[in-house]
């Protein structure tokens, strides 16, 4: 059994709230902008003063977790109530670096009443079981992706979501990329017309270690989860179908029983088709690029580079790589998508993304999965029975 839960393909639409478009005030209150996939507001940025804060908890406090406290200290809209964390090092490195409270016990953090929002930055294995538990307690939930890579799991996380009434925020951070959010803008404006085709690039700078690898759950449900996603969020249809060309070129990724450099073509219901290439090496840094053509024209997005000068000589035209990492590259995202967390419950609005986006691309890696095993294109109803038609 699945649920569909308002999946967030497109802009937020809810009634009864007030509404801003490129910064215009509705309804008396000025609360942020619309870009893409819900609504953002810089860090900083303040929000309705008169509202208390909401109060966050941390579960993790790795790079992930560290990286979203200090995106809610930035928020007067939001408190790090409190964080938690097995390991007392990193615990206590955030407690001091933030001013909140650490603990081991992350059941300890959902028990608190103070906390109205729990941020879900754990590894993998433990989402499900703390996602169930925030649910359970009546708690918003951001959770970073995957929710699980298990079909049967995340239809228990998202059915504890709806039988409780939260939320549950799934962390595409993508999606709050300053390019893609353009893409997806221009689009829904209809600026290009009828969307046709699309190509998304994404190459990693080099290959993670082979233990690593194997516990990866595989290149589509890895790396290229993140482009699955993208393919639904700037064509705003469903995948339907998936044919994989790939194969392992470097000797981690052998070692693992892996692929590392492989292309997906895409058919989507809307009609519109395109193509992911993913390599889990590029010698030129963090490669991310995506370019979608219609019927009236076409919009693309290019690289992200530590600095944009170009320098023109005798010699030739030069100019800086893109990023090596891809915290670095993501920075302004990774904060997007917290603030939105922090917005959807200022503000009370639906879950800009769901845990049916969680979903769906789970079920698109394992068809490609298929599909590169058997050489064949693979239909997503192969995989499940459930594809979301709400777009």
């Amino acid at each position: 059994m699945a649920f569909v839960v308002s999946a967030g393909l497109g802009l937020v639409k809810a009634s009864g709230v007030a509404t801003v478009v490129d910064g215009r005030v509705r309804n008396g209150k000025k609360i942020g902008r619309r870009q893409g996939a819900g609504m953002v507001r810089m860090a900083g940025d303040g929000g309705d003063a008169s509202a208390a804060p909401i109060g966050i908890g941390i579960i993790g406090c790795g790079r992930i977790g560290q990286v979203h406290a200090r995106t809610v200290a930035t928020l007067q809209t939001a408190r790090l109530v409190m964080v938690a964390d097995p390991f007392e090092d990193f615990g206590r490195k955030v407690e001091k670096e933030f001013g909140t409270t650490w603990v081991s016990d992350w059941k300890e953090l959902v028990a608190n009443p103070d906390v109205q929002g729990v941020v879900i930055g754990s590894p993998t294995p433990f989402h499900a079981e703390q996602i169930i538990a925030c649910a359970e307690a009546g708690k918003d939930i951001f959770c970073e992706k995957p929710i699980s890579n298990d079909l049967k799991v995340i239809d228990k996380c998202m059915e504890a979501v709806q039988k409780h009434k939260v939320r549950l925020l799934v962390g595409f951070q993508r999606r709050y990329d300053s390019n893609f959010m353009k893409i997806k803008r221009v689009i829904e404006e209809g600026g290009i017309g009828q969307v046709r085709t699309f190509h998304i690039t994404s190459r990693d700078p080099a290959p993670p270690p082979k233990e690593y690898l194997e516990k990866s759950g595989g290149i589509f449900l890895d790396m290229a989860s993140h482009d699955f996603d993208m393919a639904r969020f700037v064509t705003g249809s469903e995948i339907e179908e998936v044919f994989v060309t790939g194969t392992a070129f470097d000797p981690e990724a052998r070692a693992a029983g892996d692929l590392d450099t492989v292309v997906t073509v895409l058919k989507m219901k809307s009609g519109a088709f395109g193509t992911i290439e993913n390599s889990r090496r590029c010698g030129f840094g963090y490669d991310q690029r995506i370019e979608v053509f219609g019927s009236e024209g076409s919009v693309s997005g290019s690289n992200k580079s530590p600095d944009q000068v170009v320098v023109s000589g005798k010699s030739g035209i030069s100019s800086g790589l893109p990023f090596s990492f891809f915290m670095d590259r993501y920075t302004d995202a990774y904060a997007g998508v917290m603030t939105a967390f922090v917005d959807m419950m200022m503000v009370n609005t639906p879950s800009p993304v769901t845990g049916a986006d969680g979903r769906a691309p789970i079920v698109a890696g394992m068809a490609a999965a298929i599909s590169a095993k058997e050489n064949r294109p693979v239909r997503l109803v192969e995989v499940d029975s459930f594809i979301s038609d709400s777009v």
